[in-house]
């Protein structure tokens, strides 16, 4: 089985940050406002940009179920959402680098807020990591960007 050093040194340090809420593995930001203006602002910021949500995962409305199931009564999210998306030029680019780039594909965006922070929404993505010099970086750095600047767009 073939590893490439990028995505070993991106695993590594996803698994050296999990205890830090807003890492190099995770950029978070947050909004003053409400919920449903900011999900809003973020959709906008995808499709000013010609990309389209493939998929919305409802992350807060399945743990709330999935946690009565279990037998949970803590709630972790008053809303929450993952919009996941791709860019044809981007994931070209990223993938003719390297083939195995396939993981970072789509890319996703959450929206969320916290039962204890009201008026307080949050944006957060996971930048791709490549290893420097690598013929990914460049690609990568692109896919990051394009993240950087719609979560920047959609807190505005």
């Amino acid at each position: 089985m073939r590893i490439s050093h990028g995505w070993f040194a991106a695993t590594l340090l996803l698994a050296a940050s999990v205890v830090e809420a807003a890492s190099p593995a995770v950029q978070l930001r947050t909004v003053k406002g409400s919920y449903a203006d900011v999900r809003e602002r973020v959709v906008m910021a995808l499709e000013n940009r010609g990309l389209v949500i493939n998929y919305t995962a409802k992350v807060g409305d399945m743990l709330e179920r999935t946690g009565r199931d279990l037998g949970s009564q803590r709630r972790i999210y008053g809303n929450a959402e993952v919009f996941e998306f791709c860019s044809a030029r981007l994931s070209r680019d990223t993938m003719e680098a390297d083939p195995h780039n396939i993981a970072y594909c789509p890319y996703a965006i959450a929206v969320y807020t916290l039962p204890k922070s009201p008026g307080v929404v949050y944006l957060s993505y996971r930048p791709p990591l490549a290893a420097a010099g690598s013929a990914s970086a460049p690609s990568l750095r692109a896919v990051e960007k394009l993240l950087s600047d719609l979560v920047a767009e959609a807190a505005q």
